[in-house]
């Protein structure tokens, strides 16, 4: 079971307990978050948003507030003399799914065994009639 969510602006594939870094969220370390623009779920079966599947949400918590490793931007004018240096470091929050929650399987399940009931009884009461072919009516009107 995985569901594809959209975390502070990007797209991320998550499934039980995995660990994942996303752009920093707001909120204490060990707190819980809960993303419900679910774009995608499968779980048996594909689920696909318009945009979003509705009912669906993504439980996580926050385990860490960190920054990722440096970037290094170098610019450079060949000839000229003229070279700037600049650095980067993105503000990271790391964050564990806990669960994905809204699938209704046991509401599907008892679904699915109503209408076995209810053809069983529909056969049980009627019998099945067999319709005559046209050769037999031809061969009776002969």
């Amino acid at each position: 079971m995985f569901a594809i969510v959209e975390i502070a602006g990007l797209q991320y594939k998550v499934g039980q307990d995995q660990k994942l870094f996303v752009n920093r969220l707001k909120g204490d370390i060990g707190s819980k978050v809960s993303f419900d623009k679910v774009l995608l779920t499968v779980n048996g079966a594909t689920t696909i948003g318009a945009p979003a599947v509705s009912g669906i949400t993504v439980d996580a918590e926050i385990i860490n507030h960190l920054k990722a490793d440096k970037v290094i931007i170098f610019k450079k004018k060949r000839r000229k003399g003229y070279e700037k240096k600049n650095g980067h470091r993105q503000s990271l929050t790391q964050i564990q799914i806990t669960g994905i929650t809204g699938f209704d399987n046991d509401k599907k399940e008892e679904k699915k065994a109503a209408p076995k009931a209810k053809k069983e009884t529909a056969a049980e009461e009627k019998p099945a009639v067999k319709k005559a072919t046209k050769k037999a009516d031809s061969e009776a009107a002969e």
